[in-house]
């Protein structure tokens, strides 16, 4: 199944969810978490959409570092003996098609991440990596945008960075029939292939990550995992590549579609 969060004409204001079938969203009763979510018999057409919106009302993001064996290589780091977790706020969210803002306080060096991103679909504790895949509910493309003077000269330590508003861009959709085990993740800037790896280059793989963190914390339904970014962030190009006002960032994965977001300066 593909579902999503959209404001059409046929929504609530504030947004409803959707299964995707072809080109038309069969919209739900209630959110697909929820255990009374049922099959509407109202329908949108794709191109009818007038805001795509995160597609899951997340309590928590989770994210890893370094999760790539080709990434940690570039950043001229040792691969990590377990998975590096750090957190980004919620107010980071953000949805296809809409834009990523440089902020005023760091517009100099944000840099792009293509993800592959698990989200939980019931709550999880203590579980091992053989139940892991019956705790998650789907995956989606994530860009876990980071401004790079605050997370690595700056603060050096990474929640400002990771954390202004709309440096957490998910969705379209989340895909719940699918094996992440070998995937290819790409991003593209004004159209130029910047990254382009594999899930099988994951250090810790999907089933180890949800099992790990869920020793760690709780994992509540909604919860979103970004799982690692391949080889090809800007910051350690040579120049340093950053996003600028007017560009426009893709994030391709196999099997799930392609998230893409403008660039804009903070007014």
């Amino acid at each position: 199944m593909k579902y999503l969060r959209i404001v059409s004409s046929q929504t609530k204001s504030e947004g409803s969810y959707g299964i995707l079938k072809g080109d038309i969203i069969h919209l739900l009763s209630d959110p697909p978490l929820s255990a009374h979510s049922n099959v509407t018999d109202i329908t949108c057409a794709l191109d009818e959409v007038k805001k795509f919106l995160p597609p899951i009302q997340s309590p928590n993001i989770i994210a890893l570092g370094l999760n790539y064996t080709e990434h940690a290589n570039e950043s001229k780091m040792d691969l990590p003996s377990a998975p590096i977790i750090f957190l980004k706020t919620t107010s980071a969210l953000t949805g296809h098609l809409q834009p990523i803002i440089l902020p005023s306080e760091a517009p100099s060096e944000v840099d792009y991440e293509a993800e592959l991103t698990i989200v939980i679909g019931k709550s999880a504790k203590n579980i091992s990596e053989n139940e892991a895949f019956d705790y998650i509910f789907g995956y989606t493309c994530g860009n876990d945008v980071s401004a790079r003077d605050c997370q690595l000269r700056l603060d050096k330590q990474w929640a400002r960075g990771k954390s202004f508003d709309t440096f957490a861009s998910v969705g379209p959709i989340i895909e719940t029939e699918l094996n992440p085990s070998n995937l290819n993740v790409q991003c593209l800037l004004n159209g130029n292939i910047m990254q382009n790896g594999s899930t099988s280059d994951l250090i810790f793989n999907v089933p180890q990550i949800v099992s790990y963190l869920s020793r760690q914390m709780t994992l509540l339904p909604g919860t979103l995992i970004m799982t690692g970014t391949p080889p090809g962030v800007g910051f350690v190009r040579e120049p340093p590549v950053f996003l600028k006002p007017n560009d426009r960032v893709e994030v391709k994965i196999e099997g799930i579609g392609t998230l893409e977001n403008s660039v804009i300066a903070e007014d």
